[in-house]
């Protein structure tokens, strides 16, 4: 498994699970920019990867910003949800480690013809880096076992337009190639991310262990259910956006789905809309399978057991 992150506490949950599930082999983490700046991305990951005693995975720096633009700016609201720091201002050791001087995309490629249909590629932030992979070495397309990704909204409404999603939304140029390429896809949206929710009562039993890395995500995501009290108080809890991403790519039984050939819309009017593509609707094998409902309680079990057993232990 390969992570594509823009290490915010959601991503930071993403890491903890892909770690902590045994039959996963995390060979690298790729930063991306959304939640953080991208090299800030890296060093939150190596940041993490540290506090969980996984200091074997390595980080490559990804792509600044998207293909359209010439920089990046994180987005007030990302700032609030997340932090300056992107971890919920809770202050984490400099890291020993440095990111890799290879690229996250040349990452990709070399994974993708090294793994091949045993690689598994979980995008959490925009997708700009898988597709600059993609237009570097179009092959990766058929090589790659599956992506699976957390963005877009087919059933509900996006979160930073009635229509976009936010990780769509920060290249949606991109994330129109991902979703029109041969890759086999599978998207986690908002559908089924907003089902999953996490509480003070489960970072209570984190607090509990008595550890340095329960202690520490557990103030880290406290600080995230705070930031939803505001801004949106109906869910009684934080979304698992990311991590549902990793457990579902690791065991598709969590959610139910359609398939069904997607484009995004790159229009003024509908810019990161994912949608049912009129032009391929009546093909035949669609490539991208699109979660509708989940198995919030079974996931939710699994979530903790996973992540408790792995803060117990560092």
């Amino acid at each position: 498994m390969i992570l594509d992150l823009d290490t915010g506490i959601d991503d930071a949950m993403a890491i903890a699970y892909a770690v902590a599930a045994p039959d996963v082999d995390l060979i690298g983490i790729v930063s991306s920019y959304g939640n953080v700046l991208t090299p800030d991305a890296g060093t939150n990951s190596l940041k993490i990867l540290e506090l969980l005693g996984h200091t074997d995975v390595p980080v490559f720096l990804g792509e600044q910003h998207s293909q359209t633009t010439d920089h990046f700016d994180v987005m007030p609201i990302s700032a609030q949800i997340h932090g300056k720091n992107g971890i919920g201002e809770v202050e984490l050791p400099k890291p020993s480690r440095q990111v890799e001087s290879q690229s996250g995309a040349d990452f990709i490629i070399e994974a993708a013809h090294k793994y091949q249909s045993d690689l598994v590629l979980v995008p959490t932030g925009p997708l700009t880096n898988l597709a600059l992979a993609l237009r570097k070495d179009p092959s990766i397309a058929e090589l790659i076992g599956s992506v699976t990704l957390m963005g877009g909204a087919l059933t509900v409404p996006g979160n930073v337009t009635p229509v976009a999603e936010a990780n769509i939304n920060q290249d949606a140029f991109a994330a129109n190639e991902v979703f029109t390429s041969k890759l086999n896809i599978t998207m986690v949206g908002l559908d089924v991310t907003l089902r999953t929710l996490l509480t003070k009562s489960e970072t209570k039993q984190w607090r509990e262990l008595k550890t340095v890395a329960g202690e520490k995500f557990a103030d880290i995501v406290d600080y995230y259910i705070d930031v939803y009290k505001v801004t949106s108080p109906h869910l009684h809890g934080c979304a698992l956006h990311d991590p549902l991403a990793v457990g579902v790519a690791i065991d598709p039984s969590f959610v139910t789905t359609l398939d069904i050939n997607m484009f995004v819309d790159t229009s003024k009017e509908m810019r990161a809309r994912t949608i049912g593509d009129p032009a391929r609707l009546t093909e035949e094998n669609p490539n991208v399978t699109v979660a509708l409902t989940v198995d919030q309680d079974r996931y939710l079990a699994e979530f903790m057991t996973l992540l408790t057993g792995l803060f117990q232990q560092n």
